[in-house]
């Protein structure tokens, strides 16, 4: 995949705080750049080197990601594996952890400070008791050259890494999305699995790249936002 020709800063804070001024709670300076938690009136926002990626206001797509995952796969596949890429502000390890159908939670996240900002900071507030769940695994390491490395084998992969398919965080999470990053996500998946992956707007190219990289019943759900294009979860099932 060639790097994006549109700007990768997507989103701004909810309206009702936007006139709040933002009060800098940690700044790190890591391998990805800068990272900088906020707090806006009520809210907690992620900044990532200059731009907005999301905030605590609204954490509806992100269920619908763990969601639609979940009601794809068999019926009766009983305590199935999801492996959640990104924590964020930690609303679909949340969802998942407070379902009693998933079985082992893995949390894969690259950036160190995102996850002392949940195991001793502020948005502990929304993951605490997902992360005493002892279902839940947290890693610090690359989603991309994770399902590249590893062994392990999932039912669900749920990935929220970028703001799509189409606007990557970092020009290297591209990979994600080329045939031999879906690859190597279907690799990491059982039979009947479910691979869905968030975005901040449609992509019939990335649904048909999906069914090229061997996915079966590819489609889309939608979450309407207040302003812009709906945020979507694309699925695909490994069908063998």
């Amino acid at each position: 995949m060639s790097a994006p020709t549109l700007p990768t800063c997507l989103g701004v804070p909810a309206a009702s705080d936007a006139l709040a001024a933002p009060v800098t709670l940690d700044r790190r300076d890591g391998p990805y750049g800068e990272i900088v938690l906020r707090r806006r009136g009520e809210l907690l926002e992620i900044i990532a080197n200059g731009c907005f990626l999301m905030d605590t206001s609204d954490g509806r797509s992100e269920r619908l990601l763990i969601d639609a995952a979940r009601d794809l796969l068999p019926p009766e596949r009983e305590a199935p594996a999801v492996l959640v890429g990104g924590l964020g502000v930690g609303f679909s390890l949340a969802h998942a952890a407070a379902d009693p159908r998933w079985g082992r939670i893995v949390v894969v996240e690259r950036e160190r400070a995102v996850i002392d900002w949940h195991r001793s900071g502020p948005l502990g507030g929304v993951s605490g008791a997902a992360l005493s769940d002892p279902r839940t695994v947290i890693l610090h390491t690359d989603l991309v050259e994770y399902v590249r490395t590893t062994t392990d084998r999932y039912d669900a992969l749920c990935l929220d890494i970028d703001n799509g398919p189409d606007w990557t965080v970092t020009e290297d999470n591209g990979n994600l999305y080329t045939p031999s990053g879906l690859a190597a996500c279907r690799a990491r998946l059982n039979t009947g699995g479910v691979l869905a992956v968030w975005s901040a707007n449609p992509s019939s190219a990335f649904a048909d790249t999906l069914r090229n990289a061997g996915f079966g019943d590819v489609r889309s759900e939608e979450v309407r936002v207040a302003r812009g294009v709906p945020d979507v979860v694309h699925l695909g099932v490994r069908t063998a």
